[in-house]
């Protein structure tokens, strides 16, 4: 008999289309991915060098649970230096992604029948987190026309006497939204726990992108380099938590997961200080992605009330085509060859829209555009 906890996870539906569209590319197909949000760049060459250099030098064993200083110093300054906040290197644990952070931080912060209030569309793997933790997952619907921006006034109807956390993603998968800082202030204000998951920070095209850390200290951060500096593979992030969570999370992550790899750590480094420019670089270059992507969704009938600012994401109304977002994305798959990813994955509420991801290259975008035109031509829908 497999364990309840176990079978209480529910499918990851992006990687359900990823697997399907490589069984199409196995039988000769060619599939344009915009199902995932990992960047098609490679790995700027200081962070590339700086492992090397590791490797040669030996560092592969353990390290500290909380992870190499000069890391944990590195984290802090750039948090110091971009947002002017402080933060103590003796608050940050660093852990192979940022994914079993969130795992230890639940763990820690939760127990049975505790509420997590969450955005709704949101991340798809949250829930999980949450419920794995025997916590309860709580929804604030919001919409479309005013860019998917969490409402402070929502957030206060569902408080309750259990809830425990807020969770806040800005700039947000799936729907690129960055937080105005008004709000981030106003909901700071809020009498429970603030998860702040800022994977996305670096990529905001249009303002400033604000740490919750400007605005509480009652707050836990969860960061990474999986994103800004296109190291999805290397499996590096980390927590910023209040420092009397730090010795639960520590005794956690020796027990579970040891340390973070020691010459990743050192990459993690060379990135925080010798890929800034490179970062800017990215940036440039994903924002003329999301121009074109917006642009040509549009022009397809699909529907952006609001241009995403952040992130490399379009959640976009496909509801003019389809209620099912799951069997449309496997429709377009098979019929256009072009892998989206269903909005249903992030929550009832993105139910009839369709996540886009513009983490390909330009003439990729413009060729799934082009395929999706001849698809929607050919069955009637344009």
């Amino acid at each position: 008999m497999i364990a309840r906890r176990a079978q209480e996870i529910e499918p990851f539906l992006a990687v359900e289309v990823f697997e399907r569209a490589q069984a199409l590319e196995r039988q000769g197909h060619d599939v344009v991915h915009l199902e995932f949000g990992e960047p098609d760049f490679e790995t700027p060459l200081p962070i590339r060098e700086a492992a090397t250099r590791a490797i040669a030098e030996g560092r592969t064993r353990y390290t500290a649970s909380l992870g190499i200083l000069p890391l944990r110093e590195a984290i802090a300054e750039h948090y110091r230096k971009q947002y002017r906040v402080e933060v103590s290197p003796d608050q940050i644990l660093v852990t192979a992604g940022t994914s079993p952070a969130m795992l230890l931080l639940f763990l820690t912060l939760l127990n049975p029948g505790d509420e997590v209030i969450l955005s709704d569309p949101h991340y798809a793997c949250y829930p999980n987190f949450v419920t794995h933790a025997e916590g309860v997952p709580v929804y604030v619907p919001t919409g479309e026309a005013d860019g998917f921006q969490l409402h402070p006034e929502a957030v206060r109807e569902r408080v309750t006497t259990r809830t425990r956390a807020l969770l806040l993603n800005s700039p947000a998968n799936p729907t690129g939204t960055v937080l105005a800082p008004d709000r981030m202030a106003a909901l700071a204000e809020f009498p429970t726990w603030i998860i702040s998951d800022e994977i996305y920070h670096g990529l905001t095209y249009e303002g400033e992108e604000h740490t919750i850390l400007e605005f509480t200290n009652r707050a836990f951060v969860l960061n990474g380099f999986s994103k800004a500096y296109a190291m999805t593979g290397w499996r590096l992030g980390y927590l910023i938590a209040p420092k009397e969570f730090i010795p639960t999370l520590r005794r956690l992550h020796m027990n579970f997961f040891i340390s973070c790899n020691d010459f990743v750590q050192w990459a993690g480094v060379a990135a925080l200080c010798e890929a800034g420019a490179d970062v800017i670089r990215m940036r440039a270059i994903f924002d003329e992605r999301r121009r074109a992507m917006v642009a040509g969704l549009r022009g397809l009938g699909f529907g952006i009330a609001r241009e995403p600012t952040g992130a490399f994401y379009v959640l976009a109304n496909a509801r003019r085509f389809t209620e099912k977002s799951y069997d449309f994305a496997f429709e377009l798959l098979d019929g256009a060859h072009v892998a989206v990813t269903p909005g249903i994955d992030f929550g009832a509420h993105a139910e009839g829209y369709l996540r886009f991801s513009y983490a390909n290259a330009l003439p990729k975008i413009q060729m799934a555009l082009l395929r999706l035109r001849t698809f929607l031509s050919e069955t009637g829908r344009l």
